[in-house]
């Protein structure tokens, strides 16, 4: 009876407020990207945050999270100061990880986070953490965010088992956006994800991360059970990515510009008119699958009725809603303000 009524008041206007300014970091870490300012490749989570924000708003003092390489996301979500993640994304010494750990390896020992750039990783590492709290600290969980390209990772399949053979207190959220990289999923991945997690005998569900309140619903059953010494559970949230694998992503670009890629493929396709037997055959099923490719891309982008945030939006009060960006971006501009000052960059 108390988990229905825990369910059936779902903090709209809290999950909003996080996945506003969840956006507006990942934003403005875009920006910093763009002006040169970070180094390496830069995975953001824009699209995500509804998964995200619905289940970390579950979390308390003592519990942990092991988060995959679109890892600024949780850590905003979980309350990590805004200027260290800053001055970290631009490999300054005060950095979260003094500069040194970049936006794909964050640690925040304050909130038992840390994330990994090695795919699937995050499993073993919530394992680690679920097993530290089984014998320490009854009561706290741990939970894994990874995408659905890592779930024929064997180590992340161990990590399944091991959950359910010890009945560690541990959610595995798959976030679910249907690429690996820049391969439909449904390519390299056979079966359901959910009926794979209940072969281990984990309880698994399945949620559109669009709509936070249900992500919120499906994880309070599943943090719940984990609280209660009943062991692990697996969700998959269904997501849009609309930035691609990562910033700059040759994908996005040319689904964004199909003109220029039509242009190319024209090129391509008068080549093979040159060539015969098996060798033009192959060209032009090649040719073929990358038109596919890039038409399939085409319908990622983030259109309102896939935007977490403006989904939400539509269930809270318009003043609600503007004064709460306006109070996120004014918070995120002040911390990356402080830290390219700190880092004597141009703001």
């Amino acid at each position: 009876m108390a988990l229905r009524r825990r369910q059936a008041q779902v903090p709209l206007l809290r999950l909003f407020q996080t996945m506003a300014e969840v956006r507006a970091f990942e934003e403005a870490l875009g920006d910093l990207y763009r002006r040169g300012l970070i180094s390496g490749e830069l995975h953001l989570g824009i699209g995500e945050e509804g998964a995200i924000v619905g289940v970390v708003d579950h979390l308390r003092d003592g519990d942990s999270i092991a988060i995959d390489h679109r890892s600024t996301p949780p850590l905003v979500a979980r309350g990590t100061d805004l200027q260290a993640l800053a001055l970290e994304m631009l490999g300054h010494p005060e950095g979260l990880c003094h500069g040194q750990g970049g936006h794909m390896h964050l640690f925040d020992p304050d909130r038992l986070a840390a994330s990994s750039g090695i795919v699937g990783a995050a499993a073993c590492t919530a394992c680690g953490f679920a097993l530290a709290h089984q014998q320490q600290r009854a009561g706290s969980v741990a939970v894994a965010f990874f995408g659905e390209g890592a779930a024929n990772q064997g180590m992340l399949l161990e990590a399944l088992n091991l959950a359910s053979v010890w009945r560690l207190p541990v959610l595995f959220v798959c976030k679910d956006s249907r690429w690996a990289i820049t391969t439909r999923s449904a390519r390299m991945t056979g079966g359901s994800l959910t009926r794979r997690a209940r072969a281990f005998g984990l309880p698994a569900a399945e949620v559109d991360g669009h709509r936070p309140w249900a992500v919120w619903k499906a994880a309070a059953r599943a943090i719940d059970r984990a609280r209660q010494g009943r062991g692990a559970s697996f969700l998959v949230v269904r997501v849009k990515r609309p930035r691609g694998h990562f910033e700059d992503d040759e994908l996005v670009r040319v689904a964004r510009h199909p003109r220029e890629a039509l242009r190319e493929s024209r090129r391509l396709l008068a080549g093979t008119l040159g060539c015969r037997g098996s060798e033009a055959g192959e060209r032009a099923l090649g040719l073929m699958e990358v038109t596919r490719t890039i038409t399939t891309a085409m319908g990622e982008q983030l259109t309102p009725s896939h935007d977490p945030l403006v989904v939400t939006a539509r269930r809270l009060a318009p003043q609600d809603v503007a004064a709460i960006r306006s109070e996120a971006t004014r918070k995120v501009d002040e911390a990356i303000s402080a830290a390219l000052a700190i880092a004597g960059a141009p703001s």
